[in-house]
């Protein structure tokens, strides 16, 4: 009779076998982990991620992650579907000039009461699933965000799209502040008046590039509904991985306007001190981890000039 320990165990040996791609996965985080320790993540959060539940949901684990594994995120988000939605409701017709939402008076009202009461309670409140992390605020709060009224050249000539706003000035303190005691800041897309004692609506894209290049962020990631931005659309789908910015800048002119705001807003942050810009595809879940965690990447990567030969 065979002495019961010394055979093998076949299911020790495939449990082992089974958790090795698991650890394998870890592993190619290592080095991720230890170039992003510590530093600062402005993620943007949008498209479908905002109103699919799963997508939702993963985009909140993946924030959360970064947290834990050592990084600063702070999110920033803007809320078109949900404020189109509201406007509907309010009998307000919904009209883009630009690529930018024509916001008058009585939109505004709507547009802050959604974004603030709405967008914002919804996503502190998912990323709370996971502890005491996360808190709201737009960028009225504490200064944060200073505009003035912004009028967008459409054939020439420059067009009033009522109370949109260009940022001229941001205040980081409270942010930082928020940073240093271990929160997660969630910052709705709203910016006071330099002028006035209005706000405005800010679009998301740049209120999130803005934010990145004040806070000297690492990198800035923008969440859309496509893959990344393409070599040659509508005639190809082959996605840019990686460019430049001077690269991206004379890409600019040729662009849908919905992706216009975007890449203007990753030029931007490369060229104001963040160290790159990607805009990756939020109808992927957990895409924020393959992006910054795992040798491929998925999306569209953006650096400054000066860094081309450099490994991202």
């Amino acid at each position: 009779m065979s002495d019961p320990k010394s055979m093998s165990n076949p299911a020790s040996t495939t449990r082992k076998h089974t958790a090795l791609p698991k650890a394998q996965i870890l592993i190619e985080a290592l080095p991720w982990l230890t170039r992003h320790q510590g530093k600062t993540v402005v993620i943007k959060f949008g498209g479908n991620a905002m109103v699919d539940e799963e997508l939702k949901s993963a985009f909140a684990q993946d924030v959360v992650f970064l947290h834990h594994a050592g990084l600063k995120p702070v999110v920033v988000h803007g809320g078109g579907p949900q404020i189109s939605k509201a406007l509907d409701r309010h009998g307000i017709v919904s009209e883009f000039k630009a690529g930018l939402r024509v916001t008058t008076e009585d939109a505004m009202d709507v547009v802050r009461m959604v974004l603030a009461g709405q967008v914002q309670r919804e996503l502190v409140g998912l990323l709370n699933q996971h502890g005491p992390l996360a808190i709201g605020l737009t960028g009225e709060d504490a200064h944060t965000m200073t505009a003035t009224k912004h009028q967008p050249c459409v054939d020439g000539e420059l067009v009033d799209i009522g109370r949109v706003g260009e940022i001229t000035e941001i205040d980081t303190g409270a942010i930082e502040a928020l940073l240093a005691d271990g929160r997660i800041p969630v910052v709705s897309s709203i910016a006071r008046s330099q002028d006035d004692g209005h706000v405005y609506n800010v679009n998301a894209d740049t209120a999130a590039a803005a934010l990145a290049a004040a806070l000297d962020a690492e990198t800035l990631m923008v969440l859309t509904d496509v893959e990344g931005l393409y070599e040659d659309w509508p005639d190809s789908d082959e996605v840019i991985s990686r460019l430049t910015a001077t690269e991206l800048e004379k890409l600019l002119p040729e662009l849908a306007s919905g992706m216009v705001p975007k890449m203007e807003g990753c030029l931007y942050a490369v060229r104001n001190g963040v160290h790159t810009a990607r805009v990756i595809d939020g109808r992927v879940p957990h895409s924020i981890l393959l992006e910054i965690f795992t040798d491929e990447g998925i999306g569209t990567m953006v650096v400054p000039d000066e860094t081309e030969g450099d490994a991202a």
